[in-house]
């Protein structure tokens, strides 16, 4: 099992520069796990994709579902006390922080591409191209 941010999972579903790596980690290891929040979070960046009519409403819903069923089972309720430490210990904001405390809860790596977190977490984050 692997605690993945947003943006990996965007960048499997949402073609570009970093979709080869998404689906390489997904093929080595299909366990992804996330707080409850990537979902706001991937609907924020399919908006943008929407707003610059890259994707429609209905495609957007459609990849927001694939991404769901992706994740069902292991969306998870992150403890605002350890967020909030991790904040105090960062400078990384309380919404990247839930996927470090998550990956710290489960004692699992987070893989993101997120320079913040990897700086501020290497024992916990990993790049995805280290996924």
């Amino acid at each position: 099992m692997i605690v993945v941010d947003s943006n990996v999972v965007a960048y499997l579903y949402l073609p570009g520069d970093h979709t080869g790596k998404a689906e390489a980690l997904l093929e080595r290891d299909a366990d992804w796990a996330a707080p409850l929040l990537w979902r706001s979070e991937f609907r924020n960046i399919l908006a943008g994709y929407m707003r610059r009519e890259i994707l429609t409403l209905e495609a957007a819903r459609t990849l927001q579902l694939e991404a769901e069923s992706l994740l069902a089972g292991a969306e998870y309720e992150i403890d605002s006390r350890l967020v909030l430490e991790l904040v105090r210990d960062s400078d990384c904001s309380a919404y990247d922080c839930e996927f470090v405390a998550l990956a710290m809860t489960l004692g699992v790596k987070l893989v993101t591409m997120d320079a913040g977190l990897l700086k501020a977490f290497p024992k916990q984050a990993v790049a995805l191209s280290a996924g």
